[in-house]
């Protein structure tokens, strides 16, 4: 049997387990680990500047492409702590990423030694699993562990601590016999799927929710499929934006508080019936339940048997994978279809791109300093479908959602719960690095762009090519916008004078000298007219420096994005609504007066 240090046996086991690239920082208690990575090649390292930016880099990773698992490697004590807000957003949004931590000696735990700490405890609620490995024997069936609950059931992280006496220990394992544990996911049957279908076949206006367990079971071809046999409009969650292309004449748009559009909200609050799929019913998609489910019949397909009634009971539950279940949606409508049983939804989906054509926000302002709509106008033209949006949250992203088009699966990337500021910049890395040949844009707020500007010199160090807009308006803009129900502005100014950079008046950081000292390229604009050719020499940069490539736009102070405080039929749209043609000229549908 071959003999190896536990170190070695855990990158072997990566390997076999299709690991490719890992994210992370060395340090001593995790330098057995990195000599053995060396050692066996096989798995690209990206060094990170933080460590919870090397988590997000490993979510972004894991979200660009189906099957990808992203790991990120840290040493003891704060480096684990530092994971623990990549873990949270990780499991909230049912991502599988893979943190590696160092630890001190197993003979040192519990005597408070130098970073020291218990970081299995602290990581468990945020976990599938998160265990400290006391003996280097048992080295291999943690982590083998590790990925069959990663990959079963609904997907998530873990985390494996390795205490540095474990690392070295020398161990028998022979990776040419390891294999992979089969991965369990629940199915449903068929007679659950004609229950199913015999709810739908008797609504008059049903709809089909589709959440990010889409993406999860890589079914967004069989979800497209169902939904063109029945002729159901879908409604994609924020999470599972793409899963349906936006000028496909059967996406009705997303609904919500406020990532939502408002023909979205205006079909769904016509209909009677929702056949949700891989979605878990968050409240700012569905805003006050009495409001979201009156009048309607409700049935939930989740691979989570726990997450079928835990916002409410819907009519009818099916715990399953969402691509087993879809194939048997499939199966049956086409059975029906044959038998020319299905109901002709002609007219209702005919209904749906109607109000898609006539309740359109206005984008197209001139204003100077600009107001956000216009950056998202400009966007439409210059970045097409093959385009891969990446943000986290705030007024940046809302805005984003209520404008910008997603055409393909996985080409939004957006961690939908936990929404950490300073999310965007390391997702976007590890997003470009999972799948260099797609372009990347990233967008954020001023704020969030600042929370971990200092990943962009990983994009500088190792040549990972973005495009990332940056809209300024000195504020933390959606913090400021819920402060108006307690009537104060305070504590969300983040204007001041810049000594070195006085021509930027009260907007404060000066990003464009900052990116550019982190080794980027960067392009400032004030006027609305000089967003599309910023944005197309952008791309130019990006392609030949091989370096992330920051747009800022500087916008007027205040805006108020069009959302909802409790109830999905009264969302409050602070800005003018579009009139003509000319008001939304890249909306999906061109406006009908």
């Amino acid at each position: 049997m071959p003999r190896m240090t536990a170190a070695r046996a855990a990158v072997e086991i990566l390997k076999r387990e299709g690991v490719t690239n890992a994210f992370g920082v060395p340090g001593a208690a995790i330098n057995p680990f990195y000599a053995a990575l060396r050692a066996a090649g096989g798995v690209h390292h990206t060094l990170a500047r933080h460590v919870e930016g090397a988590s997000h880099m490993a979510e972004g990773y894991t979200r660009a492409r189906p099957g990808n698992i992203g790991v990120c490697i840290g040493t003891s004590g704060p480096a684990g702590t530092d994971m623990i807000t990549g873990l949270y957003s990780a499991i909230a949004d049912s991502i599988p990423i893979l943190c590696i931590t160092g630890q001190a000696p197993v003979a040192r735990l519990h005597k408070e030694d130098f970073q020291a700490v218990d970081i299995a405890s602290i990581a468990r609620p945020v976990t599938k699993a998160a265990t400290t490995v006391l003996e280097a024997g048992q080295v291999p069936g943690v982590l083998q562990q590790a990925f069959h609950l990663m990959r079963s059931g609904r997907p998530g992280p873990v985390l494996v601590d390795l205490p540095i006496d474990v690392q070295l220990t020398e161990i028998d394992f022979d990776p040419e016999t390891y294999e992979p544990l089969p991965v369990y996911k629940p199915s449903a049957t068929r007679a659950q799927i004609d229950r199913a279908i015999a709810l739908l076949q008797g609504s008059e206006r049903p709809l089909i929710v589709a959440g990010g367990g889409i993406f999860n079971a890589d079914a967004a071809d069989l979800l497209v499929e169902f939904a063109e046999l029945t002729g159901v409009p879908v409604v994609p969650t924020l999470m599972g934006w793409g899963v349906i292309p936006d000028d496909h004449p059967l996406n009705a748009g997303m609904v919500g508080l406020q990532t939502s559009h408002r023909y979205g909200n205006a079909t769904f609050l016509e209909s009677d019936f929702v056949l949700g799929i891989g979605n878990r019913w968050a409240n700012r998609h569905t805003g006050s339940l009495d409001v979201y489910t009156a009048g309607r019949t409700f049935v939930h397909v989740d691979i989570e048997p726990t997450q079928i009634g835990r916002i409410f009971a819907p009519d009818y539950g099916i715990a399953s994978d969402a691509k087993a279940a879809l194939q048997l949606f499939v199966d049956a409508a086409r059975e029906l279809d044959a038998a020319g049983a299905l109901r002709d939804r002609t007219a209702w989906a005919g209904s749906a791109q109607e109000r898609k054509a006539t309740l359109l926000r206005r984008t197209h302002f001139d204003d100077v300093p600009m107001k956000p709509q216009r950056v998202y106008e400009e966007m439409n033209k210059a970045f097409g479908p093959e385009t891969r949006y990446v943000t986290t949250i705030g007024l940046s992203q809302i805005a984003g959602a209520q404008m910008l088009h997603v055409y393909k699966p996985r080409h939004w990337i957006n961690c939908g719960q936990a929404g950490p500021l300073g999310w965007t910049i390391p997702a976007a890395l590890g997003a470009a690095t999972a799948d260099p040949e797609t372009p990347v844009v990233a967008l954020s707020g001023d704020y969030d762009f600042q929370f971990m500007i200092e990943e962009l010199a990983v994009g500088a160090q190792h040549r990972i090519p973005y495009v990332h807009v940056l809209v300024n308006n000195a504020y933390l803009g959606l913090i400021r916008q819920a402060q108006r129900n307690f009537d104060i502005d305070f504590q969300v100014k983040l204007e001041f004078e810049n000594q070195n950079s006085p021509e930027l008046g009260v907007y404060g950081v000066d990003h464009v000298k900052v990116a550019e000292g982190l080794g980027c390229r960067a392009i400032r604009v004030t006027e609305p007219d000089q967003l599309l050719p910023a944005f197309e020499e952008a791309k130019k940069l990006a392609a030949e420096h091989r370096v992330p490539v920051v747009v800022e736009a500087i916008l007027e102070r205040v805006t108020n994005i069009a959302m909802a405080g409790a109830d999905i039929d009264k969302v409050v749209e602070f800005e003018d609504l579009a009139t003509e043609p000319g008001h939304a000229p890249t909306s999906i549908r061109t406006l009908a007066v």
